[in-house]
């Protein structure tokens, strides 16, 4: 018997598939909820698909689009005031990531409303009200994530608890199709950068890295697609299973390209899969000189013969160049000045620590050089 040991946990019922946004009224009312914030951000709550969803949910229902797109403790606040002003008992979150999170945990102020999110977690969080996950993005994964991330004070918190989990996540690839082709290229890096990181964690997680393995091959095969051609629903529907594999694999850890990238968004305003995209390479290569073979079955994932880690890299360039990625920190406004700064953040942040390879504070530095 294998002394290797693991935990996995997904209780989250997923719906997938073009115009299953039109159950959504009926999922909330099987909550036994009949009265939910529709939580969404400015940008998106004036698209025809935030209409449809609008549409298909309970008449009592109440809107806050108000979320940033990195959202804060600010945003959270001001969705816990809409929650309790208009009598809600549920949450349906429509949008990105950032929707998604500010969706999460608002429901823990809707159960302790003294908690804020400057605050930890409360100890054994009691069950939460009813939540549904309707991702307009295929990147995050946050849809079937135990964790929100808020940013307080300029500094990117993750806020973990397993009770976070959405009860319901509907996967309606027709919701996507406005999704401008810059975002859907760095949402759709980010769900890359999920999938790679998560399978290269040293962590023993088998069922884990399946989902990724699986991610890697849809990414390679339909982003392309959804960048160019924005109504090929089948390229849609692939990649929001893969952002929802990539969020699911990342159960098991991350690695040093999310350490470099959070701190890009908090310090630089750099979108978060925009700032993966932009360090993911680097850090690919860093990684393949202490680690060889590490990317290997990347490599296989993505269809290459042979599978190596040099082979790997350039594929994983290329996709990038193809969906219109421009490469170097410094084209999006970051300077010498941000290094130490961003470094700073990067190393206190967790994710590095499950790296294939140790990293140190210097190796962080020097890979935002390497980077510019």
């Amino acid at each position: 018997m294998s002394a290797a040991a693991a935990s996995f946990s997904l209780h989250t019922t997923i719906l997938f598939g073009a115009g299953r946004i039109n159950e959504l009224a009926e999922r909330i009312a099987s909550c036994n909820a009949r009265r939910p914030l529709l939580v969404t951000d400015p940008g998106f709550s004036v698209t025809r698909a935030f209409a449809t969803a609008r549409d298909q949910a309970p008449h009592e229902s109440h809107v806050f689009a108000a979320t940033k797109s990195n959202p804060t403790d600010e945003d959270v606040h001001a969705a816990a005031a809409a929650y309790f002003e208009h009598g809600c008992d549920s949450v349906i979150a429509v949008g990105g990531g950032s929707s998604l999170d500010v969706g999460k945990i608002v429901r823990v102020c809707a159960v302790y409303p003294e908690w804020t999110a400057r605050q930890p977690l409360p100890e054994r969080v009691a069950k939460l009200p009813p939540f549904v996950a309707v991702p307009t993005t295929a990147g995050t994964g946050s849809e079937v994530g135990r964790s929100s991330v808020i940013t307080v004070d300029g500094i990117k918190r993750v806020l973990f608890d397993p009770a976070l989990r959405a009860d319901v996540v509907i996967l309606d690839p027709a919701l996507t199709v406005e999704l401008p082709a810059k975002l859907t290229a760095a949402t759709g890096a980010d769900a890359l950068t999920h999938c790679i990181e998560s399978f290269t964690s040293p962590t023993f997680q088998p069922i884990c890295d399946a989902f990724a393995l699986e991610g890697i091959h849809l990414i390679t095969t339909a982003l392309r697609r959804a960048v160019k051609e924005p109504t090929d629903l089948d390229a849609r529907g692939s990649m929001l299973l893969a952002a929802t594999m990539g969020g699911i694999a990342f159960q098991k850890d991350l690695g040093a390209a999310h350490s470099l990238a959070h701190p890009l968004s908090s310090i630089c305003g750099v979108h978060h899969g925009l700032a993966n995209a932009l360090v993911l390479p680097t850090v690919m290569k860093f990684n393949a000189t202490r680690k060889p073979g590490v990317y290997a079955r990347v490599g296989t994932a993505m269809g290459l013969h042979p599978p190596t880690d040099e082979a790997t890299i350039r594929a994983i360039e290329s996709l990038l160049a193809d969906i219109g990625i421009a490469t170097g920190l410094r084209a999006h406004g970051v300077t010498t000045a941000h290094l130490d700064p961003l470094t700073t953040q990067a190393f206190a942040d967790p994710c590095h620590q499950t790296n294939p390879v140790p990293v140190t504070r210097d190796d962080l530095y020097h890979l935002y050089e390497q980077a510019m």
